[in-house]
């Protein structure tokens, strides 16, 4: 994960009656093993993170950010000045809505044949540790499971003009709607995606398919499996779901089917999307047998599709399975 450019700038916030100050850096940090570690870290981190997912702004006149982003892949503008101009537009955000500053670091970097820009606000905690005299010392250390403000683009999806891929993703945490937004707008962020919502949907076009196809309890199963490896894999990397790739993988007999039914029933989907961990994680099917009788159904289709009546112990199917239809009509003939 080689580190091409790295800097540190610091957002100072005091008593609260004192205005958020930058005090930003001189000039780009050092290479060494650690920040290599530190930055492997952060992107473990961040992918566990709740995030909203975006492009830039697609306008005559880009964004501040993008902007400048650009002067900087071009040469004509340095990297400490490149987030210097972010850290500013920055903390105003800090001053409005978070109780403490912290260290903006900002990493310009490649993985594999990709390259990445991440930045995130680092807070520190206390700590312990014990030094070379066997002596337990107070010890600071940076709180990567505390990051209100941090964001990931795909350099090269970004420069390529891919009009589907959501190459750049910002976090979103619970009860900061509208730090999310403002973060948002200083990044210059177009047309930002619900992850959480571009997955129930995609779960909704798996669902009907495997409806549609009528297919056996153990392939569905098989199905289901395939697609949450696939897709809390993809979350695990802060990669998007392809619906071609995630297709193939569903029926490798008929590697297309799966991404035509989404085509052709219009369900709204780009060819990839953010995916969503506690979407995924909550996607699971209900399953039971018991005197003859077998029945199996997605979790998110109780209470809609599915009703569970407590006090009778019976389930209501509001839409009964053409093919358990028919043949039900054709016993009663």
């Amino acid at each position: 994960m080689p580190i091409l450019h790295s800097i540190i700038h610091r957002i100072d916030k005091g008593d609260g009656e004192t205005p958020a100050r930058l005090l930003p850096g001189s000039a780009a940090s050092a290479s060494s093993p650690a920040l290599d570690d530190l930055l492997a870290s952060l992107n473990d981190a961040y992918h566990g993170k709740a995030k909203a997912w975006g492009r830039f702004a697609d306008d005559e006149t880009p964004p501040p950010f993008p902007a400048a982003l650009s002067r900087y892949l071009a040469g004509e503008l340095d990297f400490t000045a490149l987030t210097r101009e972010l850290a500013e537009r920055l903390t105003p955000l800090v001053d409005a809505h978070l109780p403490l500053g912290g260290h903006l670091l900002v990493i310009d970097h490649r993985q594999g044949e990709a390259r990445y820009l991440i930045l995130a606000l680092l807070h520190h905690r206390e700590g312990f540790g014990i030094d070379d005299d066997l002596t337990v010392v107070p010890t600071r250390q940076l709180n990567l499971a505390q990051m209100p403000l941090a964001a990931r683009l795909d350099i090269g999806q970004w420069q390529g003009g891919s009009a589907s891929h959501p190459y750049l993703s910002w976090t979103r945490d619970r009860g900061g709607k509208a730090l999310a937004e403002g973060f948002a707008e200083a990044l210059g962020v177009h047309e930002p995606l619900d992850a959480s919502q571009e997955t129930r949907t995609l779960l909704k076009a798996f669902s009907d398919y495997v409806e549609q196809e009528d297919l056996p309890e153990d392939t569905s199963r098989e199905k289901t499996d395939a697609l949450i490896d696939y897709a809390s894999d993809q979350a695990s990397r802060g990669e998007p779901i392809s619906l071609e790739e995630l297709s193939e993988l569903v029926d490798e007999q008929q590697p297309r089917a799966f991404y035509d039914h989404i085509r052709n029933s219009d369900y709204g989907l780009a060819p990839e999307i953010p995916p969503d961990k506690r979407t995924l994680k909550a996607f699971k099917r209900f399953t039971g047998r018991a005197a003859g009788v077998s029945i199996s159904f997605d979790s998110h289709l109780l209470g809609a599709a599915v009703e569970y009546d407590e006090d009778r112990d019976r389930l209501i199917i509001k839409k009964v399975p053409t093919s358990l239809r028919d043949q039900i009509k054709r016993r009663q003939e």
